[in-house]
């Protein structure tokens, strides 16, 4: 479906793309008039079509069925020999990385600079209806029996629709994107049961090899739960599929959801199925669907032999260039529906001889919405409408998410949080998903479930001691900033409300830390404080546990923000960096 030239013009003076703003202006001077005359949605898909089979790819969509906003971090740390390697780049590095210029498509997709300009200018991302006409113009294309679609998983949860109708809403939405295979992570906090009951539903496959029955008095012990790989046949060649799940879901999320189940890298059980593909079952080509993450992904690609490529998700990174590690390749469609990734493969002589990648922005000003996928949310929403589109109130500033040590979004639900519970400290988990909002917006109360939605929204309020609290911090880095990727579990550091710390990576282990302070006060490792968490295990930590005042998040930051109704949060961090002078390092953790 193609954009006409008026349809385009008229979405082009909405967005103020036909002025002239100067140099960082996408559309400047007469060439830019040009384009915008021809510019349609063949430009969006525009591909240089090889071979005859074709897989697209999504990751990390977490239940955003809808168009966002969504904002790039503008501090994105990690150990020195991680840091401005893929998967640990942003901002001004990120642009020279990967040849990017300002004022562009791509620098507002990839890039928190010139965010809010551009967001003005280019609108909002994503939204299943967007999709769906480019996975259509792909398949007309191609032809629907040469293309797949797969999906890393992080699809099922995220949102509040996701939440009340406990993930049923996103399988249809799967359904009608015509998602072929997926792997997951988020999807298992549902719990066991509900995961077998969603997967009934799917339309496509759910695979992973490294997911065991580790219960001794299972009929099933030490079996897999799901089928290892999928074998499919598109444009005349045989692609083997393996699935890789989050490996430390068991670790990262309550055990109380997959109980008795084992999550693990398992990469020698996976160059077992590789070899059980190439060999057995004479496969053309293997392609590993993962949410390891991508520098995960970069490591494990170093350990197993006769992977042609890995689809990466979990860490949410856009990488419009493929990452090759040894013969693998390596790819990456960012995260909440901003990209449709399209891989063009070329077999010869039963073997890859070629291929062709790109991310496909999915700029939903610039894609007409389908008109049955628009039908399809709306249905969706429909039963939740009058309390998600309840106007909370308004932000001032920038409300976002995505930080190595702190976003604005976080601090507010740590203010309300404090405010209610009258804690020393909150601690908010450093999850990557959520939404952006532009200075001025009004806040929805469904915009707060984008950040908090959760199956486990519980705030609890407890008694932990400084000691405990130090050590904490100290383990949670260790984690964030290990410099072997293997060892890193997921997330950003958790948020801090009513403390400030300095952090030091390159340090050792337990001695990254300094300068903690707890309400303006150095902390006092002997003194108990009034602890508030959500979204983790930390009460079984602490003492005292206030039952009476356990609400879930959600509630707690909408009754503040409707006390507020105008919320003005600083974008200063309460973190210092001292080995770091800028939030976005190049190789070599040069600013």
């Amino acid at each position: 479906m193609d954009i006409n030239r008026r349809d385009f013009l008229q979405i082009a003076a909405s967005l103020g793309l036909l002025g002239i703003t100067g140099g960082t202006n996408l559309f400047a001077g007469e060439a830019g008039k040009e384009r915008i005359k021809k510019l349609s949605f063949s430009d969006i898909v525009d591909f240089e079509a090889k071979g005859k089979a074709t897989i697209l790819h999504i990751c990390d969509l977490h239940a955003h069925i809808k168009p966002l906003y969504w904002r790039e971090p503008s501090t994105l740390i990690s150990a020195k020999n991680l840091v401005g390697t893929p998967g640990f780049i942003c901002g001004d590095s990120f642009e020279s990385y990967y040849g990017i210029k300002p004022g562009s498509l791509d620098q507002y997709f990839d890039t928190y600079n010139n965010f809010e300009v551009l967001a003005e200018k280019f609108g909002k991302m994503g939204g299943i209806a967007h999709m769906k006409p480019i996975i259509d113009h792909v398949k007309k294309e191609r032809g629907e029996k040469n293309v797949l679609l797969l999906d890393s998983g992080d699809t099922w949860q995220g949102t509040a629709v996701a939440l009340k109708t406990d993930g049923a809403a996103i399988v249809e939405a799967q359904n009608y994107l015509g998602v072929d295979v997926m792997v997951g992570h988020w999807e298992f906090t549902y719990g066991k049961e509900r995961v077998m009951e969603l997967i009934k539903m799917l339309d496509g496959e759910f695979i992973s090899q490294n997911v065991i029955d580790n219960d001794p008095f299972s009929d099933e012990f030490e079996e897999l739960i799901f089928p290892p790989y999928t074998i499919k046949e598109i444009g005349g060649a045989k692609i083997g599929i393996i699935g890789q799940s989050f490996p430390f879901t068991s670790t990262a999320n309550p055990k109380k959801f997959t109980e008795g189940w084992s999550f693990a890298l398992r990469h020698e059980s996976l160059q077992e199925f590789i070899n059980e593909l190439r060999n057995e079952k004479k496969v053309d080509c293997i392609v590993v669907l993962s949410h390891d993450g991508f520098s995960v992904d970069q490591e494990l690609a170093k350990k197993v032999k006769g992977v042609d490529f890995i689809l990466s998700g979990h860490t949410h990174d856009p990488s419009p260039k493929p990452i090759i590690v040894n013969d693998t390749v390596i790819l990456i469609a960012g995260s909440h529906g901003k990209y449709v990734g399209r891989l063009d493969i070329d077999i010869k002589d039963k073997k890859v001889a070629g291929y062709n990648f790109k991310l496909m922005p999915v700029a939903s000003n610039l894609i007409r919405a389908d008109k049955a996928g628009d039908e399809l949310v709306a249905k969706a929403y429909a039963p939740f409408d009058k309390e998600l589109n309840e106007v909370l109130g308004t932000t001032k500033g920038l409300l976002y998410k995505r930080d190595t040590f702190y976003s604005t979004f976080d601090a507010l639900i740590g203010q309300a949080i404090q405010a209610e519970m009258g804690s020393d400290i909150v601690f908010t988990p450093g999850y990557r998903w959520g939404t952006t909002l532009i200075p001025g917006d009004k806040i929805l109360k469904d915009n707060v479930y984008e950040m908090t939605a959760i199956t486990y929204p519980e705030v609890y309020t407890f008694d932990l001691k400084g000691e405990v609290i130090a050590n904490l911090m100290e383990d949670i880095a260790d984690n964030v900033f290990n410099e072997n990727p293997l060892l890193q579990q997921g997330g950003d550091m958790s948020r801090l409300t009513g403390a400030s710390y300095s952090i030091k990576v390159a340090a050792k282990s337990g001695e990254r830390i300094s300068d903690f302070m707890i309400g303006g006060k150095p902390i006092n490792l002997k003194k108990t404080y009034k602890v508030s968490s959500w979204g983790g295990n930390l009460q079984n930590a602490g003492d005292n546990l206030d039952e009476k005042k356990i609400r879930a998040v959600y509630e707690v930051v909408s009754d503040y923000i409707r006390k507020q109704k105008v919320v003005d949060i600083s974008m200063e961090s309460n973190v210092k960096v001292l080995d770091y002078d800028c939030g976005c390092p190049a190789k070599g953790a040069k600013c």
